[in-house]
């Protein structure tokens, strides 16, 4: 799964984690306890395994973000699409085992008539979001590394 890399806004970033990859997958993927670790989403509503075709709706600052997993390669690969007002985005997570650490890279592509619109400020606000949110990744994966 690729991101868009033709939309209007693509951001990528990337972090190494002093975790194995199967902690950081864990913690990616147990969904429904984002808002625990991540002060960014305000709220989630998810269950179940998280497969394609698995569905997730959660508030990411002010908007509400309706997200449909379309990729899982455990732990290598999640991707998934999401919509939210006005915009279209697609987002991959890559994890790479870097000795006995992990990289951790991420991309995301908004495209539709806000994407298009506020091009710049857009921009800004998803790398902004993506550092933010490796960063939280990298606490939270880290502290259940920990012993």
């Amino acid at each position: 799964m690729e991101v868009n890399k033709n939309a209007p806004v693509v951001a990528a970033s990337d972090i190494e984690i002093a975790a194995s990859p199967e902690t950081v997958w864990d913690v990616l993927t147990d969904i429904e306890h984002w808002p625990g670790w991540n002060p960014d989403v305000k709220s989630m509503s998810f269950s179940g395994e998280v497969a394609e075709g698995s569905h997730f709706r959660w508030k990411g600052g002010p908007v509400t973000i309706t997200s449909t997993v379309r990729r899982v390669e455990r732990p290598r690969l999640i991707g998934w699409t999401g919509k939210t007002l006005g915009i279209d985005a697609l987002h991959v997570y890559r994890l790479e085992p870097r000795d006995g650490n992990t990289l951790v890279r991420t991309e995301e592509s908004y495209d539709g008539l806000i994407a298009r619109a506020f091009r710049g400020r857009v921009q800004k606000m998803l790398k902004d979001a993506l550092d933010a949110g490796l960063r939280h990744l990298k606490a939270e994966a880290e502290r259940r590394s920990k012993p």
